[in-house]
């Protein structure tokens, strides 16, 4: 018995999914001290202190999340702090939805780029925050002090957030910083994360899309790329250096800490780290979980939003001022469009659903000698996943094509909501505070072009969502329109208040009741979220707090038997900061294949396609290569490098994060993961995950040589 044990352990230290290798995982910055013999391997120079401390400056001082102020612990992208005066790099894809904010057809930022040459010159942008994470704690042991197994999940959830909402405000009390305790390995273990966030953060400068998106959605998560992915901005405090909100008396922020920039080699092998706040990973997924994210999450984003890139492609071809409104949403769309599709066929490839399966019968073995719970986890999670099949897979034809296809169904229930709930309360209430809301979505909409993204979806969900769950407004339709979808779409915008400024400010006038309840989108609109609410609710209770049961019971099984064999595991990445440390590296994705391990200049010019936009290249940039005019950025073939690749764990909200060498200073910028390696966000693949990172080398030449910008080249500290 105790030879089969030992046996079936030791292949699981190795199958499971999640036991530590040099290159994988998103580490906790204060547990990092527990890697650094790893790191040192690697060729990593500094100490643990110089990454993570509370009483001296570090790095994690100069790394930022940027958020939004109505979300501030979830971070959509990451920036690193580059000079002593709050000048902050991140990726172009991470700007670009405030550079088209800041678009006009005069003033169009995204086709020419934007430039600060002054102070004065940076664009605020209400709304974004900075965060930087002030300290972090382990406060496992105080959360589970007042839970017990025997507990509902109810009962669990409401006595971990009442003691979260107590650990929170304690560690905050008196200072001006935010706090947020976050649960790791689903549930097991518990951390504390204090920020300080700023409020004022300014857009500094920015290459054209044609430089900073380049290759597009053609080359989107994959290599060899030469996407010139980076922007900067700038935190800004009140006089004391304190967060604030925008004002002109604001100045720049004094960091704690800020990176050195190199403009010296990258070479194969080199030692590479990145600091950032990953979004969102899911190593612990089983296979019954994998066959959800395939089969119906996957497939039906990517299935859904096909209908609605193809439209979005048509109409923003037809004008600047359309491409200017769509730039960002188009951007949105497409991103999670392709990575869907590429993520399934990287999880077929390498066999992921087979790996899965042999994890969890090699932890069924183990669970055979332990507490009922672990016997019963995977069970319990069988049956949660086929308790909500039909009803997430409808759910997804309601979200992706009812609501967050077109955009105006939802902005008419919206609104049509509030406003009705204002005026049964008071029949002459104010409605003028929600003006400002109307004038920025009626900014950055088209009628006629909302008005054939619904046609076209409402009748694709039509025809392919389960008849079950149909709404019975598409039922409708389909009965008086006989399938003229763009007959029905025409209707509802002509008679609805909710689809052009004049028609909703008419309104806003004589505001009453009756129009909100005769408004056919606006019930259209309300239907749907009424429908997507009640299939939220459709799973039993009873399922869905079994299915957390299990999963946290089934983390907790792995937790300990890689415990036992002295395996390091990282949490899954839940938009909290981590590391992740490996080398520059090239590999080899198939047979006859073999990837170099950094682009160059000289890519772009080869790509160059004046008949497609996705690689169009600037006139200036073709005549200072022509030059050779590499200023002082070329490495020592005299190449002038672009991007590169390295073995980093990345995913979502990695962007932007500083690619750091052995001796902290900057390298580069992550931007991308290679779609060979897609599954690494449930299966992480060591042979072929790579990082594309943007050298800072080419960001550096854009700014100096390309933008002229030399007062941000001044205030930089640049090591060759």
């Amino acid at each position: 018995m105790k030879v089969r044990t030992l046996v079936m352990t030791l292949a699981l230290a190795v199958l499971l999914p999640t036991a530590a290798r040099a290159d994988e995982g998103m580490w906790l910055l204060s547990l990092i001290g527990k890697n650094y013999s790893d790191m040192q391997k690697a060729g990593f120079k500094l100490s643990p202190e110089d990454i993570y401390s509370v009483n001296q400056s570090c790095l994690k001082d100069a790394i930022v999340g940027l958020g939004n102020e109505g979300t501030p612990f979830w971070h959509f992208c990451t920036g690193e702090i580059i000079s002593s005066k709050g000048l902050m790099s991140t990726n172009h894809h991470c700007g670009y939805g405030k550079l088209q904010e800041h678009s006009t057809v005069e003033h169009d930022y995204l086709r020419d780029g934007f430039w600060a040459y002054t102070l004065e010159q940076e664009l605020p942008n209400p709304g974004l925050t900075a965060s930087i994470l002030v300290r972090m704690e382990d406060v496992t042991d105080r959360v589970k002090e007042a839970l017990s197994d025997d507990m509902s999940e109810t009962d669990r959830e409401a006595a971990i957030k009442k003691v979260c909402t107590e650990i929170e405000a304690s560690a905050v009390e008196g200072t001006q910083y935010s706090a947020k305790v976050k649960p790791m390995f689903n549930g097991n273990q518990f951390f504390l994360f204090v920020h300080i966030i700023y409020k004022d953060v300014r857009l500094v400068g920015a290459p054209p899309s044609s430089m900073g998106k380049f290759g597009g959605d053609t080359d989107n998560w994959s290599w060899p790329r030469h996407t010139c992915d980076f922007s900067l901005f700038r935190i800004y405090t009140d006089k004391n250096g304190n967060p604030a909100p925008y004002s002109k008396d604001n100045i720049p922020l004094t960091p704690k800490h800020h990176l050195p920039v190199s403009a010296g080699e990258v070479n194969d092998g080199d030692f590479a780290m990145v600091m950032g706040f990953p979004g969102t990973t899911d190593h612990f997924l089983t296979s019954y979980g994998l066959e959800e994210t395939m089969n119906i999450t996957n497939k039906l984003v990517y299935e859904i939003r096909t209908v609605k890139i193809n439209i979005l492609r048509e109409e923003m071809a037809t004008s600047q001022a359309t491409r200017i409104k769509y730039a960002s949403k188009y951007a949105s769309c497409s991103n999670y469009w392709k990575y869907s599709n590429e993520q399934n066929k990287a999880l077929k490839a390498l066999n992921t659903m087979g790996v899965k399966k042999e994890v969890e019968r090699e932890y069924s073995e183990w669970a055979r000698f332990q507490a009922p719970k672990y016997t019963r986890a995977l069970e319990l999670i069988r049956e949660g996943y086929d308790a909500r099949r039909t009803t997430e897979e409808a759910n997804l034809y309601v979200r992706e094509g009812l609501l967050s296809g077109s955009e105006a169904p939802l902005f008419a229930a919206r609104l049509s909501r509030t406003f009705n709930h204002l005026l049964e309360q008071d029949k002459n209430a104010d409605l003028s505070q929600y003006r400002g809301y109307i004038a920025n979505f009626f900014k950055d909409y088209d009628r006629e072009v909302d008005q054939r993204l619904t046609a076209a979806l409402f009748g694709y969900v039509y025809s392919h969502m389960d008849p079950e769950y149909c709404p019975e407004f598409l039922k409708a339709a389909q009965k008086k329109y006989k399938g003229n979808w763009e007959k029905y779409a025409a209707d509802l915008y002509e008679k609805s208040i909710f689809t052009t400024p004049e028609k909703l400010a008419k309104y806003m006038e004589k505001p009453s009741v009756k129009p909100l309840k005769k408004d056919i989108l606006a019930k259209v609109g309300n239907d749907a979220l009424d429908l997507y609410f009640s299939l939220l609710q459709a799973v039993p209770q009873q399922a869905e707090e079994d299915l957390q049961r299990g999963i946290r019971d089934f983390t907790d099984g792995i937790l300990q038997i890689n415990d036992k064999n002295g395996k390091l595991m990282s949490p899954d990445a839940n938009s909290t900061i981590r590391l992740t440390y490996g080398n520059v590296m090239s590999y080899d994705p198939r047979d006859g294949v073999s990837y170099h391990y950094y682009t160059t200049m000289a890519g772009v010019i080869q790509k160059e396609d004046p008949e497609n936009s996705e690689f169009n290249v600037p006139e200036r940039l073709k005549k200072l290569y022509g030059e050779r005019n590499f200023g002082p950025y070329a490495n020592k073939k005299g190449e002038m490098p672009t991007c590169f690749i390295t073995n980093n764990d990345i995913t979502g909200g990695n962007s932007g994060s500083p690619v750091i060498d052995a001796r902290g200073r900057l390298i580069g910028l992550a931007f991308d993961g290679n779609s060979e390696a897609m599954s690494g966000d449930i299966d992480f693949e060591e042979n072929l995950q790579r990082c594309i990172c943007l050298d800072s080398r080419y960001m550096l030449w854009v700014i100096d040589i390309y933008a002229g910008a030399k007062n941000l080249i001044e205030e930089m500290d640049i090591v060759r």
